[in-house]
Formats: C-alpha cells, sequence, structure tokens
C-alpha cells in the first residue's frame, strides 16, 4: 500500500503561481509513475502532469509550457510548479502513484485550487 498526502493549493488570482507538494509513505519501492490529476465541477477527472522515476515526463497540453513537474526520489516526495495560473485551472488537484510506466493504482485525498479572475 502506498499514501499519499498534497500540500500547498490555495486560493491565487489569474497570472500568479502556486507550487503542490505530494508525499508518497508506505511501500515506496513499488512506485515508478506518480502525477497530479485534476476535477473540476461537473467535469471528468483528467491528468495534468506525470513523471516516471526515470525522469520522464507528460503532459496535458492545457499546461504545457505553464506548469512543471518535479520528483525527488530520496523524499519520495513529488512537485507541481504552476505557473500563469488561469481561472480554468480551478479544480481539486489529486496526486497518484502507480506501479508501471503511465499507470496509476493510489489517490491522495485532493487539494483544492482556486484561479479568481
Amino acid at each position: 500500500q502506498v499514501q499519499l498526502v498534497e500540500s500547498g493549493g490555495g486560493l491565487v488570482q489569474a497570472g500568479g503561481s502556486l507550487r503542490l507538494s505530494c508525499a508518497a509513505s508506505g511501500t515506496i519501492l513499488s512506485i515508478y509513475t506518480m502525477g497530479w490529476y485534476r476535477q473540476a465541477p461537473g467535469k471528468q477527472r483528467e491528468l495534468v502532469a506525470a513523471i516516471t522515476s526515470r525522469g520522464s515526463t507528460k503532459y496535458a497540453d492545457s499546461v504545457d509550457g505553464r506548469f512543471t513537474i518535479s520528483r525527488d526520489n530520496a523524499k519520495n516526495t513529488v512537485y507541481l510548479q504552476m505557473n500563469r495560473l488561469k481561472p480554468e485551472d480551478t479544480a481539486v488537484y489529486y496526486c497518484s502513484s502507480g506501479r508501471w510506466a503511465w499507470t496509476f493504482d493510489y489517490w491522495g485525498q485532493g487539494t483544492q485550487v482556486t484561479v479568481s479572475s
């Protein structure tokens, strides 16, 4: 089992920045992929960004160039640096991890990000 705890959400004005963190504990050796999903009211959960333990990354088109995912394997922590935030980035952001490339088996409780216009 893997436990994921997110932090860093909040309220920010459009154009501002936030940094999300997600710390993993438990069966750490089983983690290969870590990533961030988000879900806005009335919308499906979508992948925002993901990173493997080897450093390969994926981004949603809507955030590419504005968000950066990074990972500290020694601290079992993944980060999401979000710049030039837009109101449409408002959502609950969930941390997730998986045992294989681009798979997601465990989820955090979510952290709210609200971007005001």
